[in-house]
C-alpha cells in the first residue's frame, strides 16, 4: 500500500472515531446499534475511559499525517504516537468485548479496523523508509565511482 493512500485511510479512520464520539455524547445512536449491556453503568464507564485516548489517538493521528506531509521533522514520531494509541484503543474494545462473550461484529469489525489501519500505515512507512535508504545507497555508490 503506498503511503500517501495509507495515511488517508487513517485520516478517514479518525474522522470516523471522531464521529461515533460526537454521536454517543448527542445521544445519536438508535437503540439496535448499541452494544449489549449499553445501559448498564460499568460498561457506560469502561465506554466512556476511551473518550481522552480516542481523542489524544485523533489529535496525534491527524497532526502527524500533516505535519509528515509537510515534511517536519518530528512529524512521523507523532504519527507513530498516534498509530499506537489508534491500535491500542481497537485492542482494548476488542479484548474486553472478547472476555465479556460478547461477538457482534458490528462492534467487532469498526474496532479491528482501529487496529489494522495503524499496521497498514506503518507498514507502508517502512516501506517508504526502505525505497529512501535505497536510493540513497545508489547515490552514495554513484557519488564513491565518480571519486574513485
Amino acid at each position: 500500500m503506498r503511503i500517501r493512500t495509507a495515511k488517508t485511510l487513517l485520516v478517514v479512520v479518525d474522522v470516523a472515531l471522531v464521529a461515533y464520539w460526537v454521536a454517543v455524547i448527542a445521544d445519536l445512536l438508535p437503540e439496535a446499534q448499541r452494544f449489549r449491556d449499553y445501559s448498564n453503568p460499568v460498561v457506560q464507564a469502561w465506554n466512556w475511559s476511551f473518550l481522552p485516548l480516542d481523542l489524544l489517538a485523533v489529535a496525534c493521528g491527524l497532526a502527524g499525517v500533516r505535519m509528515a506531509t509537510t515534511g517536519s521533522r518530528v512529524g512521523r514520531s507523532v504519527l507513530t504516537v498516534g498509530l499506537t494509541l489508534t491500535f491500542c484503543a481497537g485492542f482494548m474494545a476488542v479484548s474486553f468485548w472478547a472476555f465479556y462473550g460478547d461477538f457482534d461484529a458490528a462492534w467487532w469489525a469498526p474496532n479491528i479496523a482501529l487496529m489494522v489501519v495503524p499496521l497498514l500505515v506503518h507498514l507502508a512507512m517502512l516501506a517508504e523508509d526502505r525505497t529512501e535508504d535505497r536510493t540513497q545507497d545508489r547515490v552514495t555508490d554513484r557519488v564513491r565511482r565518480a571519486t574513485s
